[in-house]
């Protein structure tokens, strides 16, 4: 009698234990997937601000040198971060041991990055570009299977695709990118460009576990800021001509668009995609870029006036189909949880 009641203690205690372990999953499973919405809406507002950076960063290039525009635009994201972090209203918690685990993310995105794409676009068009730069998604998507060891279902991998098609086809449509022999350079410059933001986005998912946005946007943005100024103040001293680097500064135009560029364009995106990152898959945020296209396309025919044309609206409805397949095309088994 005795062992028989043992017997039925121990069978219900372990029924216990089965269900406070299936609550325990599946209390962690639910946060994960309520707090993808903030996550996606990071990733809409980080395609918004990136979209209408273009319309800025026309407006500086015909002022200043390249390299005096990345110098003068990340000394603005320094100081913007800096002002509160020196107050105390925002705290930086990193080691030196922190700083070069972080270094690899800076030196791919924004030094590689803006480095490659403006010597790039010296010899190739926008439109070259623009098609070379939608194939960051599916550089993306090869190496975050290689490296993190991400799934995608067939919906997620085709409605990528159709993000991609989609920028092509509008700028294919527009003219201008016959890939010529003479813009080859100018090309794999770019394709580098991608490759190196692609590179970004996986290495900067397994570093979001360790080090929230706040630092990771701060080690980057000093590190760009101390790289792209040596190299501008480097040029000026070998031209002999150091009023050139504090000259644009006298324009407000410039100064007004620095503003956007610093503050909004490089601070405020590296801490929306830092977070997004930590919630979703580098496949999933990747794709965001596309949306970009979108929103400058936008921007261009309100504050331009420049001409919208049906390809516009054709490509601009593939781009935002293949997010929305990218981001919910994939199919989930009762009970798995994401990564």
């Amino acid at each position: 009698m005795t062992k028989r009641h043992s017997l039925a203690s121990q069978s219900q205690a372990a029924d216990s234990s089965a269900r406070a372990l299936r609550h325990s999953a599946s209390t962690q499973e639910q946060p994960q997937s309520s707090s993808r919405m903030p996550a996606y809406l990071a990733a809409l507002g980080y395609a918004l601000i990136i979209g209408f950076s273009f319309l800025f960063v026309k407006m500086t290039v015909y002022i200043a040198n390249p390299l005096d525009v990345l110098g003068h635009r990340f000394l603005i994201s320094v100081i913007g971060m800096g002002i509160p972090v020196l107050l105390g209203w925002i705290r930086i918690r990193i080691a030196w041991t922190d700083v070069w685990r972080i270094l690899p993310l800076a030196l791919l995105s924004p030094i590689l990055f803006f480095t490659l794409q403006a010597y790039g676009l010296l010899s190739a068009s926008s439109s070259e570009a623009g098609i070379i730069q939608a194939m960051t998604p599916v550089f993306t998507l090869l190496l975050a299977s290689y490296f993190l060891k991400e799934k995608t279902s067939i919906v997620q991998k085709l409605s990528l695709l159709l993000s991609v098609a989609g920028v092509v086809f509008m700028f294919t449509m527009k003219g201008g990118a016959s890939f010529s022999a003479a813009s080859l350079t100018g090309i794999a410059l770019l394709a580098g460009s991608a490759l190196c933001f692609a590179g970004y986005g996986v290495l900067a998912r397994p570093l979001t576990r360790k080090y929230n946005p706040l630092e990771l946007t701060w080690v980057t943005m000093v590190v760009a800021c101390i790289v792209f100024n040596l190299i501008a103040l480097g040029r000026h001293m070998l031209n002999g001509d150091w009023s050139a680097y504090i000259t644009p500064l006298q324009h407000v135009d410039y100064v007004v668009a620095l503003l956007y560029l610093g503050i909004l364009s490089s601070l405020i995106t590296t801490l929306l995609s830092s977070y997004a990152l930590s919630r979703l898959k580098a496949t999933q945020m990747s794709v965001f870029s596309n949306f970009a296209t979108v929103t400058s396309m936008i921007a261009g025919t309100v504050f331009l006036q420049e001409q919208l044309y049906y390809y516009h609206i054709i490509g601009a409805v593939l781009i935002i189909i293949g997010v929305l397949g990218t981001n919910w095309g994939g199919k989930r088994r009762p009970g798995a949880s994401s990564k």
